[in-house]
This record gives C-alpha cells, sequence and structure tokens, in this order.
C-alpha cells in the first residue's frame, strides 16, 4: 500500500481531508486487500490535536505520525473528490454511514461544519460527528448542517481515569453530553476506552448512566501505541473485555440493570442476576462493534492475528460460544 508521508499541514485542511485507509480502499483510492471492509466511511480533520490524551497518536505530545488515529493510518485525498465517491459508494449501498473524527484546534468547529456541509451537498448519506463542541449552539449548528449524531470522546469511564488520561472538565463534560442527550434525544453517542485504569464496576456505572439517559455508547480497547504516553501499558485482558461488552449489551438492550451486576472488593464483575444472560449473549451481538449504526470499525482496536475485541461482522455460532467462554464469569 502506497501512502503519501508528509504531515498534514493546517492551511490545507480543507482542501484535502484525511481518510482511514479501510475506507480509502471502499472509495477505490488505495489497494487494501480486507476481509471486512468498513461499512461507515471514515475520515479525521484537523492534525496535531492540542489536547494531550496519553493513550492518542494525535496528542499535542505524541511522536507518533499525525497519519495515525489508534492502529489505523489515515492518508489524506482531496476533500471534493472523497465527497463525491462517498456519495457514489452511498448510492451503491456499499457505505451507509460517514463519520467525521475531528482533533481539536483553533478552527475545529467552522472546518467541521465545512466538510459536513461538503458532504451534504453531495449526498443524503447520515453523518456522523465525533467532536468537543465548545457549547450547546455549536451543538445545534451541527445537527442543523445535518449531523446524524455528535459523538463525545468521553473515553474515560470515571473522573479519577479522565484527570490522568485526559485533563480538562470532567464535569463540563458531562453536562455536555446530558444537555445534549436531553435537547436532541437518541442523537448524542459516547466512547468509552476500557483498560485505561478503571474498574470494571466503574465502567458498568457508565454505561448505566448513559444509557439512562439516553446516549448511544460506543466500547473502545485501550490499544498501546508506539509514541504515545501510554505506550508501554498492556491492553485490556480478553475476559476483562468481554465482560464490558456483555455488560453493555445487556444494559443498553434493556436486559439487565446496574442493580444486576456484582462486583469483587476489587471491582471486578463476579455476578450477573439475570435469568438466562448466557442464552441472550448467543447470537453473538453482543460482540461485534458497538456504538452509533453500521459502525463497524474494522481492525482498529485489533491486529489482523487477533486478539479480536470487536468483532466487524456477525459473528459464526462457534466465534460466540467461545467469546462467552471467554468472559471467564461462573452462572
Amino acid at each position: 500500500m502506497s501512502v503519501r508521508r508528509q504531515e498534514i499541514d493546517q492551511s490545507t485542511a480543507l482542501r484535502e481531508i484525511q481518510v482511514s485507509a479501510g475506507t480509502a480502499a471502499v472509495l477505490g483510492l488505495l489497494e487494501l486487500k480486507m476481509d471486512t471492509p468498513p461499512t461507515t466511511a471514515y475520515l479525521m480533520l484537523g492534525g496535531r490535536c492540542l489536547m494531550n490524551c496519553g493513550f492518542c497518536a494525535q496528542a499535542r505530545d505524541s511522536s507518533a505520525s499525525a497519519l495515525y488515529l489508534s492502529r489505523i493510518t489515515w492518508p489524506p485525498f482531496p476533500l471534493e473528490e472523497v465527497a463525491g465517491r462517498i456519495a457514489q459508494a452511498f448510492s451503491q449501498n456499499t457505505l451507509r454511514r460517514a463519520c467525521l473524527q475531528v482533533t481539536v484546534g483553533p478552527h475545529d468547529f467552522e472546518q467541521a461544519l465545512e466538510v459536513v456541509l461538503t458532504l451534504r451537498r453531495h449526498s443524503p448519506i447520515p453523518i456522523d460527528v465525533s467532536i468537543l463542541p465548545n457549547s450547546m449552539d455549536e451543538v445545534r449548528q451541527l445537527f442543523k448542517a445535518g449531523v446524524d449524531h455528535i459523538g463525545f470522546g468521553l473515553d474515560a469511564a470515571c473522573e479519577r481515569v479522565f484527570r490522568l488520561v485526559k485533563g480538562g472538565s470532567w464535569r463540563r463534560s458531562l453536562e455536555m453530553i446530558e444537555e445534549t442527550a436531553a435537547s436532541f434525544p437518541g442523537r448524542a453517542a459516547v466512547h468509552l476506552i476500557v483498560g485505561l485504569g478503571e474498574t470494571e464496576q466503574e465502567m458498568v456505572e457508565r454505561i448505566a448512566w448513559m444509557h439512562q439517559r439516553g446516549v448511544t455508547v460506543g466500547l473502545f480497547a485501550f490499544t498501546p501505541l508506539r509514541g504515545t504516553e501510554m505506550e508501554h501499558l498492556p491492553a485490556p485482558a480478553l475476559s476483562h473485555y468481554r465482560r464490558m461488552q456483555a455488560a453493555r449489551y445487556l444494559i443498553c438492550r434493556g436486559f439487565a440493570r446496574l442493580s444486576d451486576f456484582t462486583f469483587d472488593q476489587d471491582g471486578r464483575l463476579t455476578r450477573i442476576a439475570v435469568p438466562g444472560w448466557r442464552r441472550l449473549l448467543e447470537d453473538g451481538r453482543a460482540f461485534e462493534t458497538s456504538g452509533c449504526p453500521d459502525c463497524n470499525r474494522p481492525y482498529y482496536n485489533e491486529r489482523p492475528a487477533g486478539p479480536m475485541y470487536n468483532y466487524p461482522r456477525p459473528l459464526s455460532a462457534e466465534e460466540a460460544q467461545r467469546a462467552v467462554e471467554e468472559m471467564e464469569l461462573a452462572g
């Protein structure tokens, strides 16, 4: 795969847009072998971020290339060409949604708005934007421009971890999420990363908090990346991640409440008091990529050789059974 290696200049941000390698392959911009193509067009705008999240390749002090986000490369292509190709792919049902990742910068909101309007000018594809809005006025403007969901990268499940790995105002972040969810029901989404240092109890409590407010929850597995502050820390154990996937699924599908989960003194999930909970997981949907509709994020957290944290496709019966067993939970 040939990828241009120059860093993204802020002055060219509106002429070019970064495109995930898998998306670029679907759009015919790159040649790349894929066993599971993305069903959402993943785009990134802004270049190096002003924030300094310890896990992120785009963090202010990260030494990773600005062409990376998580394990994925995001080469730049002309915005108008990308928008036109997305429109064609959407008309053919090859891509069913577009998701714009926006790093924090001096003009991030204005640039994001322009990208949304460019995409919308070409097609009616549903558009999600992952951004840190500064105000509810910005939230309203994005929805007015045609955004389907706004994704908040809260990432941390609790204030303790938030302060350690992200910084900023925990209280303000929660208030913005709550107000968006209340003002625009069903259109607020939150990303939570499992394995940043939270306990399983803290993660399940945050998932329940979000669900209670009608917020869509997408789970990610912490991925150690070279060049980031947290590069030497381990990814979460697969059993740990499977338990959190199951908890999210049972809560968000209405099968369980927070009181149905029991934790030990270290905050590890030890029991689910939902009759037949294993049967509820046997179709494997709990272990597929979670988040906004049609978002499958192939290999965003995974190496092709595994382990497979988020399956980007339906699981076979054998895979689903193995995933439940990987939870290492009795009952």
